[in-house]
């Protein structure tokens, strides 16, 4: 008789663990394409109607990384009001969850917030078959609960591109518009995989995802997972996003050597500059990663590149420019940094936190 260790089938041993029955019965189905349901979060939305963070047809060349994300639903939401006592998605995805180091619900899969804007409260996540592309799932179901009006917020997928999505609701429930946001303008955020959500364990757990509960506005993700490199002609379209209360530059990570981020950064700002000329500007410098404690070469270049970013925004300030900010990133994730991440450099769901948590006062002052 063999001495080996059995492969262990969880789901067999905790019912927990399995994804849950779906009971549809009385459900009835509807395109969040439609009103009363709102779509945030991807700034063409309005043109073009798709689930997508960059035009299709930019006017400036953007690189096949840059492009190939965009179908990434990184920041996307939908929110809503309903009375309903139930809640199911039906989702087609652009391809299967694949990461090694994130989670499928956080890759593949959406969460839900039921609250009103900056009141927001986490209730569940998508369960589902990991190796299906078409799914649908429960995100409430409650007998005992009041049929109250409730305001409800959908996060869409990190890192996996969504064709199609329905939203279930009893046949018998009320579906109204969504609470206003208080004003309009959008926080722009532009960057890297960090930006993008890797590796958080679910879509609300994004450090941009979490700002917008406390900063109740609409957040634009432009996050590219390693191709957030400052290209000039992603300047270019990011500066015709309309209605910018701020944008948001954290791509150092992606940046290269220090010559060749102390060329991009100055002049991906002139480039939104001569749209916006008064919009507030935010460079944050990337936080730390494990391997920096160790290596000192890795910590040279990275001090470097924030010594970088630092003159930069002082150089623009000198020349007049009064709104733009400099943020040392390197401080959010506090002293024990290497215990925020996954794999040494992508937070967790604690990284994500102390990064919000971290940048939320700056963004509230340059939003006034």
């Amino acid at each position: 008789m063999s001495d080996q260790p059995e492969g262990i089938n969880v789901q067999e041993l905790d019912p927990n663990m399995k994804p849950p029955e779906l009971k549809t019965e009385s459900i009835q189905w509807y395109s969040p394409l439609e009103a009363p349901f709102q779509i945030t979060g991807f700034a063409w939305f309005e043109k073009e109607g798709l689930y997508r963070r960059m035009p299709q047809s930019p006017s400036h060349p953007l690189s096949h990384g840059v492009q190939s994300l965009a179908n990434c639903t990184a920041g996307g939401q939908v929110r809503f009001r309903t009375s309903s006592s139930k809640l199911f998605v039906k989702v087609v995805l652009a391809g299967i969850a694949n990461m090694y180091h994130m989670p499928a619900t956080g890759q593949c899969g959406f969460d839900c917030y039921i609250g009103e804007p900056g009141e927001q409260k986490y209730i569940s996540t998508t369960r589902y078959d990991h190796n299906q592309i078409e799914f649908s799932a429960p995100l409430f179901e409650w007998s005992n609960v009041s049929s109250e009006m409730r305001m409800i917020t959908l996060n869409f997928p990190l890192y996996q591109g969504v064709k199609e999505l329905q939203i279930g609701l009893t046949s018998d429930a009320e579906v109204a518009g969504p609470a206003p946001f208080a004003d309009d303008r959008r926080v722009i955020v532009y960057g890297t995989s960090i930006t993008q959500g890797g590796c958080a364990s679910r879509p609300g757990m994004c450090f941009t995802n979490i700002l917008s509960r406390s900063i109740p506005r609409e957040f634009i993700n432009v996050g590219f997972s390693g191709s957030g490199r400052g290209e000039p002609e992603v300047a270019h379209v990011l500066a015709q996003i309309e209605r910018p209360a701020l944008l948001v530059l954290d791509y150092e990570g992606n940046a290269g050597q220090p010559e060749q981020f102390r060329q991009t950064l100055p002049a991906f700002i002139r480039i939104y500059r001569e749209r916006h000329a008064t919009v507030p500007i935010l460079v944050i410098s990337k936080i730390r990663f494990a391997k920096e404690r160790f290596d000192p070469v890795l910590a040279q270049l990275a001090e470097e590149r924030k010594q970088i970013a630092r003159e930069t925004v002082a150089a623009f300030a000198d020349a007049g420019d009064k709104h733009i900010t400099f943020f040392d990133g390197s401080t959010l994730l506090g002293d024990d940094y290497e215990e925020c991440t996954v794999d040494g450099g992508h937070p967790t769901d604690l990284g994500f936190i102390r990064m919000a948590e971290g940048l939320a006062p700056t963004f509230r002052q340059l939003l006034k």
